[in-house]
């Protein structure tokens, strides 16, 4: 049995409601506006409107769809359309050519958006590839990879969990993959110390959230847009973090990634201790909400948790 795909009707919905929305609007225009073709013309305000919105199949089956209607119109009231041509022949010959119009204007149009649709799907293959390149650089620190990886994973389940979509959460993913790229500077002596970091140490670790953003920079188009997150990525919610920078004041990306970043980083194993279990990882970010964390953030966090979705396979280089 298919399953009942809410999404699905929504979307068909909508589209129902914009066209027959477009219909009745050119429809009750007939009764304000005089002259055959003024009238004939609002029916291309539908087909128009369905090329942009939905493309080029959508334009011409509206564009059929109001050759259908003004058909029953002049069939069953032609009084309607006050100023007729004196011969039926001459209407007719009006309408065919009125109605191969409309359909050409509404494939031209669909075809028109169609292609610009593609066009962006190649941009954003670009994108991704640009985005899979510049993963390549953090691959000479393993741990660096598959931590961004594995932070990419959560950071986006959490963001769904905040109903973000669409690009909002193809940023979170990107800025997640990219957090990091600043420790290409940073030694391997300094990321793999087992001691403590001296003050001295410490600074030039924090520098690696600047160098990323200025490594980034020149990048432009969509990247353009994660900079901001991956440049606040260590700011803490009460203001104590890289940055004096507090509250909503940080880009909410910024707090969702901070959180994923911090689960990660507390359920790996790194030189200087063992990995904690996903559990108390869970309970110490739970105890930081409304200082380290925001709220709102780690509820969504705790929510995602509860059902498996912060549960990635592990990534094998």
């Amino acid at each position: 049995m298919p399953k009942f795909n809410v999404r699905a009707l929504a979307e068909v919905n909508k589209e129902l409601w914009l066209l027959l929305s477009l219909f009745a609007i050119a429809g009750a225009l007939n009764y304000l506006l005089a002259g055959q073709h003024a009238l004939l013309d609002l029916y291309f305000l539908p087909a128009v409107f369905s090329a942009y919105v939905y493309g080029r199949r959508h334009a011409v089956l509206t564009a059929v769809a109001s050759v259908f209607i003004v058909l029953l119109l002049v069939w069953f009231k032609p009084h309607l359309i006050e100023a007729a041509p004196a011969t039926p022949l001459a209407i007719w010959c009006e309408f065919i050519i009125w109605g191969g119009v409309l359909v050409l204007v509404a494939d031209a149009m669909g075809l028109l958006y169609d292609r610009g649709r593609q066009h962006l799907e190649e941009l954003r293959e670009t994108y991704h590839g640009v985005l899979m390149i510049l993963q390549q650089f953090i691959a000479k620190d393993k741990y660096t990879q598959n931590h961004s990886y594995r932070v990419s994973l959560y950071a986006r389940a959490i963001a769904a969990r905040m109903g973000f979509n669409g690009d909002r959460l193809e940023d979170i993913r990107a800025a997640a993959l990219l957090h990091d790229i600043g420790k290409l500077d940073i030694g391997r002596d300094l990321l793999y110390k087992a001691a403590r970091l001296t003050e001295e140490e410490f600074k030039e670790m924090q520098r690696h959230v600047d160098r990323g953003v200025e490594f980034l920079a020149p990048v432009g188009g969509s990247l353009r847009r994660v900079l901001p997150i991956i440049l606040a990525h260590h700011d803490k919610f009460d203001g104590t973090g890289y940055r004096p920078v507090a509250g909503q004041d940080i880009p909410v990306e910024a707090r969702i990634l901070s959180v994923a970043d911090v689960y990660d980083s507390l359920t790996s194993d790194r030189p200087y201790r063992q990995a904690m279990s996903p559990f108390e990882a869970k309970t110490l970010i739970q105890k930081g909400a409304g200082s380290d964390f925001d709220p709102q953030v780690v509820d969504a966090f705790l929510e995602a948790f509860r059902f498996g979705a912060l549960e990635v396979p592990e990534l094998v280089v």
